[in-house]
């Protein structure tokens, strides 16, 4: 391609929720964290390193019988609390602004586990319900 020599009609998107094929035999639960698979389909987030979390699960949607891409599933990007994982995985205020690590579809975690983990986003607020995550792409 090459520069532009007239104004363009670029399409535009709000960029918050979008839509994914859902992993093979999975079960996705609204309101827990969606994570994309290398294969780029979404599923619960679960300890591995290879995962891009891209948010919240706005709905649940069952693939438990289906194979890869056969439903999609929405999932939006944004801010939410998730639960604190424990002893020394606890996230405290003194990681506000770091990258914090999926342990499951609704926990977070301070560390890596020794590099079994894949990161969540972005530590925004800790309080005793739990920890404030910006998530998605």
């Amino acid at each position: 391609m090459t520069a532009l020599t007239a104004d363009r009609a670029t399409p535009e998107r709000a960029g918050d929720e979008f839509s994914y094929p859902v992993a093979a035999s999975v079960i996705c639960r609204a309101g827990g964290i969606a994570a994309l698979n290398a294969s780029g389909n979404v599923l619960p987030a679960v300890t591995n390193t290879t995962l891009i979390c891209v948010g919240r699960f706005e709905e649940t949607v069952d693939n438990s019988a289906g194979s890869a891409g056969a439903v999609s599933a929405r999932v939006k990007r944004g801010v939410f609390r998730y639960a604190n994982s424990a002893a020394g995985d606890a996230i405290t205020a003194a990681e506000i602004g770091d990258v914090c690590y999926l342990v499951d579809d609704q926990t977070v975690a301070k560390t890596n586990g020794t590099s079994t983990r894949s990161a969540a986003g972005v530590v925004v607020a800790v309080d005793s319900a739990g920890v404030w995550v910006r998530m998605g792409l």
